[in-house]
């Protein structure tokens, strides 16, 4: 078995090891109230996939730091950059819904700030199984064995497999998990390192929810008006399209001017 043949067949063990993980851990959430289901299984799937992620590393003989996983000094400010990063994007969608015109906010005064906080640490929590699955370990031992734009692709199509498998629509499943895919690991492998991306992906998806736009109700309701639902929907498409790609881009240009230094 070559290098090459080696490397793939232990990442795609790993990404089918990984799912395996949720069917065990999902029904976890019927133990709990719906608010903590999240953050329980986020934490437990999270630490299942960091001790998968440690037994295939010294399989490979390497090290935390050589798929991106390792605690650093620059570990918080790097977070904290890619979370104003997934702000922004989500920010544009609600702009341009806003302006887009027919939609409003209203506040939901029955969620408490313990709620919010808990839910903010689910979504935390589930992001960062998510990046461990598929930014870490497969996407930097596939990216050493067949380059940046394979590696990616796999892990894109991945991704977006686990989300129609977990009840995803096929239509939902394509139309938001491959853009997000590219711009997650793009961000990790410009940065080297699962820091940057944990912020965008944790950020996106605590502000989609916090702003009503999530299928569970969060401290905001996006209200559109009768008959505008489609106009609406596209308009926060493109958005999101836009900002990804954008970003994506801009840490494509990041990792080539590393390369070529």
């Amino acid at each position: 078995m070559t290098s090459k043949t080696a490397i793939s067949v232990r990442a795609l063990l790993f990404l089918i090891s990984c799912p395996v993980i949720l069917i065990f851990t999902g029904p976890l959430t019927r133990t709990v109230s719906p608010e903590a289901g999240p953050l329980l299984v986020g934490s437990i799937a999270s630490a299942l996939t960091f001790a998968l992620t440690l037994l295939f590393l010294r399989w490979d003989g390497l090290r935390l730091r050589d798929v991106g996983a390792a605690a650093t000094t620059g570990t918080a400010s790097r977070l904290a950059f890619g979370f104003g990063i997934g702000i922004a994007i989500v920010s544009l969608q609600d702009l341009v819904i806003y302006f887009g015109g027919h939609a409003h906010w209203l506040r939901d005064p029955s969620h408490p700030s313990s709620l919010i906080l808990l839910a903010l640490a689910g979504y935390a929590t589930l992001a960062l199984r998510e990046e461990l699955a598929f930014r870490g370990y497969p996407l930097r031992r596939l990216e050493a064995a067949w380059g940046m734009w394979p590696a990616l692709i796999l892990m894109t199509v991945a991704f977006t497999l686990e989300h129609a498998a977990g009840g995803w629509s096929w239509s939902r499943a394509f139309l938001g998990p491959p853009t997000g895919a590219l711009l997650f690991g793009m961000a990790a492998l410009a940065t080297r390192g699962l820091a940057v991306p944990l912020g965008i992906h944790a950020a996106f998806n605590s502000a989609q929810w916090f702003m009503g736009q999530k299928e569970t109700a969060g401290p905001f309701k996006l209200l559109i008006d009768p008959g505008f639902s489609n106009r609406a929907e596209t308009l926060a498409y493109a958005a999101y399209l836009t900002g990804t790609l954008s970003v994506t881009f801009a840490f494509w240009l990041w990792h080539s001017r590393r390369a070529a230094q």
